[in-house]
């Protein structure tokens, strides 16, 4: 499945790194979630002090004649305090909401991370598959043209057929359209692969050996169920949802809040007139504490509350479901993997008899006792036998892949190919935002880091045959 690199080559913990650091669908990720730790302070904040001044400037047009004192105009300033003490839990359960959905929302930036590496392994072995696809369908054009011409010789000195020379040639014309089709899809793997890593494919070197397979499905299926990043966020999820309720029910319960005023009015010398010993200016200020008791709302504290505890309840249903939706992929996969290991052992059993095949009967067509349909054949066997290897390569690599995603292991902290101080922590931004209270408080201009492909030159369908070598690295 892989051709010998020259001075530099691509590995795929390189691909992984590429994809790590530029992927815009695992970077958009990373930005959404730090928009979900927000939701932290978002929720905390009707719980602290807050704090205001109006300031109002009335002139009075027109004062009622019954009126002997009313000023002509008045300039009223001041700062208001307002402390929540009691508000039924509401913003306590409210807060804890937040926290369970930051928690669900990294779950879910693990399994996005997982999803792109999965994408990234399946467009590396794709190119490897279809680029060692090319290069038997190009020797199988370079062994049926020498074919076609020895048949058309030994059809000039009388020692074939004309049906002998149409074999040859019919079976040539398929095997140029079968490379037609082998650089296509090279190239749509290359693209993809472009798509997704963010360079082009450079020499793909044989992929290392998977860490961490499990020994059995029942194994797998436990580690999957404890580690899963869907089922994990899931879970988060509907403990949130049961704080929810919470919420929703403590629009029933009282709410008390102290609050404190002060207030300076200056009437501009136009209070009474502006007579002697009638204060123009004053201060005045206030405190207390105020008391809200709900009795009867409509019932919409019961309506909000049952539909919150519905929610719940489909919360729960679908940690059941996503937990069968695991078990399920986890089983698939490995019995996948497993099927395909098995493919390459039969595979390269298949390819050493049809190799000694074709030489069999090759050497037999040489003495006449063999036509040329059977050696055609006996071609043919042999590049479908190789064929059949090296896909059975690449999907057993990429089900074992698909395998460590469901189990929650295929993730770069797993994976090890990022240093320890360059993995990016969901948890930093989380830490840094959550006590934040100042209003002014803002982060940088947003911008993209993820990185454009439109000046990567289109990739083509060439394939270099130098040092051609076999591997079962990784399988």
């Amino acid at each position: 499945m892989t051709l010998a690199a020259p001075a530099h080559a691509d590995t795929l913990q390189e691909a992984l790194t590429k994809a790590y650091q530029n992927n815009p669908t695992l970077l958009g990720a990373r930005a959404q979630q730090r928009g979900v730790d927000e939701n932290v302070p978002i929720q905390a904040a009707p719980g602290t002090a807050n704090i205001s001044a109006t300031g109002t400037y009335t002139e009075f047009i027109k004062n009622s004649p019954n009126s002997f004192t009313a000023p002509d105009r008045v300039f009223q300033v001041g700062p208001s305090l307002t402390v929540p003490v009691y508000n039924g839990g509401a913003i306590r359960n409210s807060v804890k909401a937040a926290k369970e959905r930051v928690s669900a929302g990294q779950a879910d930036l693990r399994a996005i991370e997982s999803a792109v590496f999965s994408q990234v392994v399946a467009a590396y072995m794709d190119v490897l598959r279809t680029q060692a696809l090319v290069s038997l369908s190009a020797n199988q054009v370079d062994v049926l043209t020498v074919n076609v011409e020895a048949t058309s010789d030994r059809f000039e000195i009388g020692d074939l057929t004309r049906t002998d020379v149409a074999q040859s040639q019919s079976r040539l014309a398929v095997a140029r359209g079968d490379l037609q089709n082998a650089q296509a899809g090279l190239i749509n793997a290359r693209e993809t692969y472009i798509r997704l890593v963010g360079d082009a494919p450079d020499n793909l070197q044989p992929p290392p050996m998977l860490p961490n397979m499990p020994d059995s499905v029942e194994t797998a299926v436990d580690v999957a169920l404890a580690n899963n990043p869907d089922l994990i966020a899931d879970k988060e999820r509907a403990d949130a949802a049961g704080f929810d309720s919470e919420v929703a029910g403590s629009g029933r319960l009282p709410t008390v809040s102290l609050f404190g005023n002060v207030t300076y009015t200056d009437y501009f010398n136009t209070l009474a007139g502006g007579a002697g010993g009638i204060a123009q200016e004053e201060t005045t200020a206030n405190a207390g504490v105020q008391v809200r008791i709900p009795i009867f709302q409509g019932g919409l504290p019961a309506a909000r509350q049952r539909q919150a505890m519905a929610r719940e309840t489909a919360a729960l249903e679908q940690i059941i479901a996503t937990e069968r939706e695991v078990i399920a992929q986890v089983r698939a996969s490995y019995s996948s993997w497993q099927a395909s290991l098995s493919v390459i052992e039969s595979s390269r059993i298949a390819v050493e008899a049809a190799e000694l095949s074709l030489e069999g009967v090759r050497a037999e067509n040489s003495i006449g006792s063999r036509s040329i349909l059977d050696v055609l054949n006996a071609e043919q066997e042999l590049l479908s036998a190789r064929v059949q290897l090296v896909t059975a390569q690449r999907n057993a690599y990429v089900a074992g892949f698909t395998l460590l995603a469901a189990m929650g292991r295929a993730e770069a902290r797993d994976l090890g190919f990022i240093g320890e101080g360059l993995l990016y922590d969901p948890a930093d931004n989380y830490r840094r935002v959550r006590g934040r209270v100042w209003d002014w408080d803002r982060d940088p201009e947003p911008m993209a880091i993820s990185t454009s492909t439109a000046d990567i030159p289109a990739p083509d369908a060439s394939v270099s045959t130098e040092g051609e070598t076999g591997t079962d690295s990784g399988y």
